[in-house]
């Protein structure tokens, strides 16, 4: 189901590090040490800004972007 929140999201599971950009600023966020337990919770939640700001946004550590680059620059997983 898309979200009125979050316009995309990555996840490199190898450093763990999960990007969502978000509606309608396009920023990007990148979210550090998540595992990816978190990260298929928030992919299947119902409700992905809920579940994100229940259990992502004050839960782990995040570097915004200065830019707001399209959505392929990690190689990773994305939904």
């Amino acid at each position: 189901m898309p979200s009125t929140v979050i316009a995309d999201m990555a996840y490199d599971p190898e450093t763990q590090t999960l990007s969502v950009w978000f509606r309608p600023s396009g920023r990007r966020y990148d979210y550090l040490e998540v595992p990816a337990i978190a990260y298929d919770a928030l992919r299947h939640s119902p409700s992905k800004g809920r579940y994100f700001n229940a259990h992502i946004r004050d839960s782990y550590q995040f570097t915004q972007s200065d830019r707001e680059e399209p959505r392929q620059r990690l190689g990773s997983t994305r939904h």
